[in-house]
């Protein structure tokens, strides 16, 4: 069964369809009534000549005993790596205040993320691209810092000196 479900994983709609109608010893017609989508729509869809609506694809999925997912996506399309599926569980094991931090990083992130690819999309370099050129002109110069402890620091150094 390992061996089947990964050949069907790297075929197109049409053709896993077909596959699992057939490893189910099920004909066009039967699975037309399983799914109470007319065969002529399921001949369509392994033709390759039509795509199933949202409906149709919960219907045929239930029909043949799969998920949607699994009709849709090849093999580790949809999944995440192990290495994320083990930080989100770590952090699914955190108290609800840590859960609320990560959950606000991860959201920025992905944030900062959408408005770079949107703004390469339209043609703009993303602001980290911006700094970057800014800061490769002052060669062996540091960027003053702006941290709070910092700040306060250096003006009290300048009120005792003042």
């Amino acid at each position: 069964m390992a061996c089947l479900h990964h050949w069907l994983s790297t075929m197109s709609f049409s053709a896993r369809v077909i596959g699992l109608r057939k490893q189910k010893g099920l004909t066009q017609q039967s699975l037309a009534d399983a799914s109470g989508i007319h065969v002529q729509q399921i001949k369509r869809y392994e033709a390759g000549s039509a795509q199933p609506t949202a409906e149709a694809l919960k219907k045929l999925a239930l029909a043949l005993h799969v998920t949607a997912d699994f009709l849709l996506f090849e093999e580790g399309e949809r999944e995440l790596d192990d290495d994320l599926k083990l930080r989100f569980e770590a952090i699914a094991a955190m108290p609800s205040e840590e859960q609320a931090i990560a959950k606000a990083v991860l959201d920025a992130m992905i944030v900062k993320n959408q408005v770079a690819g949107a703004l390469e999309r339209v043609g703009r370099p993303a602001p980290a691209a911006k700094e970057k050129k800014a800061t490769a002109g002052r060669k062996g110069m540091s960027k003053p810092s702006t941290h709070p402890s910092t700040l306060s620091a250096a003006s009290s150094s300048c009120a005792a000196t003042g």
